[in-house]
């Protein structure tokens, strides 16, 4: 599958926020361990964290680090791909024979991401441009809402996807990446559930939406610790 190379861009004098691998990932296996409980104070079950999924979280936040190293943005001409391949890495892995068998889903997901609809990557682009001049925790949450709200940005791993993006969104600004925690656990996942089952641009988004993206902003802003940056 051909996707644009990621280019760098010219930030010679932008520091380089970098990510703080093995604190992230205590924090998912501490959810992994107390999800039981976790799931049973949500609003709605979710499905355990596997061990798979722990360790293509872990990809895509390894992946996320990268870009920030490379000081690759995602928005720039030429390098929507970086985030499919988040996606990728969060359906899939890094393993190239795993690659194979998942290239028919990992060409659907191309074709969605890129495809003219008000879920798409060049829509999620527009929406982010009308809140250049907020917060970068409103922006961020403007990112999740598009990305999770139907009809979603990918045709699997969108939570957790949201995730990457929204952290690489933060980072790149010297703020922590969004991780999930045992603290954080139900104050993402309840709005999520709601966000999932509602259709962009009908009467119910416009009457949530604000809630939603006030909602994340504070959930983001509340849990950036600073732990999970590296020092």
């Amino acid at each position: 599958m051909q996707i644009a190379a990621a280019k760098s861009l010219d930030c010679d004098l932008a520091t380089v926020h970098r990510l703080h691998l093995s604190a992230i990932e205590d924090s998912l296996r501490a959810v992994q361990r107390d999800f039981d409980r976790i799931n049973h104070q949500l609003s709605a079950l979710r499905d355990p964290l596997s061990d798979d999924v722990v360790e293509r979280m872990m990809e895509g936040y390894t992946q996320v680090d990268r870009l920030l190293a490379e000081r690759v943005e995602p928005f720039a001409p030429g390098n929507s791909g970086a985030f499919l391949e988040l996606n990728f890495l969060v359906m899939c892995g890094a393993d190239r024979r795993l690659r194979e068998e998942c290239a028919s889903v990992m060409k659907a997901a191309e074709n969605r991401y890129y495809r003219k609809s008000v879920g798409s990557f060049e829509a999620l682009t527009e929406q982010l441009a009308l809140v250049s001049g907020e917060s970068v925790w409103r922006r961020a949450a403007v990112a999740f809402v598009h990305i999770l709200s139907e009809p979603q940005l990918f045709i699997e791993g969108n939570h957790r996807t949201g995730s990457l993006i929204m952290s690489w969104i933060l980072a790149n600004e010297g703020r922590p990446p969004f991780v999930l925690s045992v603290a954080n656990a139900k104050a993402f996942f309840d709005p999520s559930a709601v966000t999932k089952s509602t259709r962009k641009r009908s009467v119910h988004m416009m009457l949530t939406r604000p809630k939603l993206l006030k909602r994340f902003a504070k959930l983001l802003r509340e849990n950036a610790s600073q732990d999970l940056l590296l020092r």
